[in-house]
């Protein structure tokens, strides 16, 4: 997406690097649609995903101390940990939803592996751009950008440091 301001300028891509120095590579996507699916404890990710234990190690606490995950124990002797998500963590639903999406899209070939749907009713979900203002759904082409109130500062690295997100109601 190419945000388009009165400068011509692209404002959102600091926030989007941001981002992705939290969750801009393969192993930590996967971790976090394992999270998604209720895997949360770190041998049944390392056998899900067949990820190196130094590696998912790494990711995990990267997750927890960004506050994207908590980590509970829950065995004392011995001691172990399951990792959940956080409110932070639970938005990033519609990041993995579209990133499926696209991937059943333009990269299978036939159809979806998995079909995701609403619990309440069973029917298949499907991620959209919806304005709340105006009730109109819309495309990309029609998304523009303005600068925000965090222009002024000209990054997004805050003033202080960003405490851990609180955990999600479980």
């Amino acid at each position: 997406m190419q945000a388009r301001g009165d400068s011509g300028t692209d404002e959102g891509a600091s926030s989007i690097a941001a981002a992705l120095q939290i969750v801009g590579d393969r192993w930590t996507i996967l971790i976090l649609r394992d999270a998604f699916r209720g895997i949360r404890r770190f041998d049944e990710l390392r056998r899900d995903l067949d990820i190196p234990r130094a590696v998912l190690a790494d990711r995990l606490r990267r997750l927890v101390e960004h506050g994207v995950l908590v980590k509970r124990q829950y065995q004392e002797r011995p001691a172990r940990y399951e990792y959940r998500l956080t409110r932070m963590g639970l938005e990033l639903s519609p990041i993995l939803v579209a990133l499926m999406q696209w991937g059943d899209r333009w990269l299978t070939d036939h159809g979806p592996p998995t079909l995701l749907v609403h619990e309440p009713c069973g029917s298949e979900i499907d991620l959209g751009l919806h304005c709340w203002t105006c009730g109109e759904d819309f495309e990309p082409t029609e998304i523009t950008s303005r600068p925000g109130p965090g222009a002024e500062r000209g990054s997004t690295e805050r003033a202080a440091p960003h405490p851990p997100a609180r955990p999600a109601a479980s």
